[in-house]
């Protein structure tokens, strides 16, 4: 069983090129490291300074402890968070704020629809 988390981080303002650019060079060790915690998917759309997270993962509060102190994450998390608006909490205070279902088309379980 697996699930799906979704989540909302806002950049400031000119961090757009470096926040893609640190992306774009994610280290293979924390990919790897990623995967072995669960994930199975991970992508993070971008709007302006809004960013949007969709994360499929075996359980997210697992993928967060596996990762928590994990160096390379670490480095990566304080570089990402000069990006942001706010830093991204990813403790269990921030896996409650996810973002809610409001409506989805053919869920899990109506086959056929």
């Amino acid at each position: 069983m697996s699930v799906r988390i979704a989540l909302h981080t806002k950049l400031k303002p000119g961090a757009e090129a470096a926040y893609e650019a640190a992306h774009r060079a994610v280290p293979a060790e924390l990919v790897a490291a990623i995967k072995d915690a669960g994930a199975t998917s991970w992508t993070i759309w971008r709007s302006g300074t809004d960013l949007f997270h969709v994360i499929d993962c075996a359980a997210y509060d697992l993928l967060l402890s596996q990762l928590a102190e994990l160096p390379v994450n670490v480095a990566l998390q304080l570089q990402i968070n000069e990006y942001l608006e706010g830093t991204h909490d990813y403790s269990a205070t921030g896996a409650a704020a996810t973002l809610p279902v409001v409506w989805e088309l053919n869920p899990a379980g109506d086959a056929d629809e």
